[in-house]
């Protein structure tokens, strides 16, 4: 694991190239645990294809039991696709799955797992990419509209609490634009980087602005990130076992 990478993906800066993208994913996140889930101290949270961690802190300083697992690493628990997660049934009382989706061949296996593991009522809070370039790791499978994502989740059993829409279609295209221009400037020895600078914290700004500009029902529907809230629900009473 590499802390600094974590806390650079959690804690963007201006010049970084995905600054806008990232820190209005922490932020969707964050709200959605403090207005939605509500987490209580000593909860167990499972985070489901973690790489560097950079969501750690968002559970622990909430109170949270953390536990890392991906496919490799430093990890708490490894992560093999196809086979059960080497945690019992209905242990966790909530799940984080961050950009993870996409990369994931099995949806079957995938979800069917985070519903295993989680206890009745459990959440699951989820991301992943409406809108994005090609980012094999190493595979990379799948987009998804709005609509799409929840019903592939409803499909799985899973309750929809809410759904958060992170960058807009004209915030997202200016991002694709300095991923393209980064791509080209570090190319140029010296030069490049001098441009990519100033370059980067403006078109950031300008991600910014455009957001600000671009209204709701767009972006709801043309989302660069979608964020969801789910649980799994409590099984329901069977009206034969009660007693009068």
């Amino acid at each position: 694991m590499k802390p600094h990478a974590g806390a650079a993906r959690l804690h963007p800066r201006w010049w970084d190239h995905q600054r806008h993208l990232l820190s209005k994913l922490r932020d969707a996140i964050s709200r959605l645990l403090d207005d939605r889930v509500k987490p209580c101290p000593g909860q167990l949270v499972l985070d489901l294809g973690c790489g560097d961690r950079p969501y750690e802190p968002l559970f622990r300083s909430r109170g949270c039991q953390y536990l890392a697992c991906d496919l490799g690493g430093e990890v708490d628990v490894l992560l093999e696709p196809g086979r059960p997660i080497a945690i019992p049934d209905a242990s966790a009382d909530g799940i984080g799955s961050f950009q993870v989706l996409e990369h994931v061949w099995e949806l079957d296996w995938y979800l069917g797992e985070c519903h295993r593991l989680l206890k009745p009522r459990g959440w699951l809070l989820l991301s992943t990419h409406g809108n994005w370039l090609y980012h094999p790791h190493p595979g990379d499978y799948r987009r998804w509209t709005r609509d799409g994502l929840v019903r592939e989740l409803h499909e799985r059993g899973f309750a929809i609490e809410a759904v958060e829409a992170v960058v807009g279609p004209l915030a997202w295209t200016t991002q694709f634009r300095l991923l393209g221009y980064r791509h080209a400037l570090l190319r140029l020895p010296v030069v490049g980087r001098l441009i990519l600078l100033p370059l980067t914290c403006l078109m950031n700004l300008r991600m910014v602005l455009e957001d600000l500009m671009t209204p709701t029902p767009i972006r709801e529907a043309n989302a660069c990130v979608y964020v969801v809230l789910c649980r799994k629900p409590a099984p329901t009473p069977n009206p034969r076992l009660c007693v009068s």
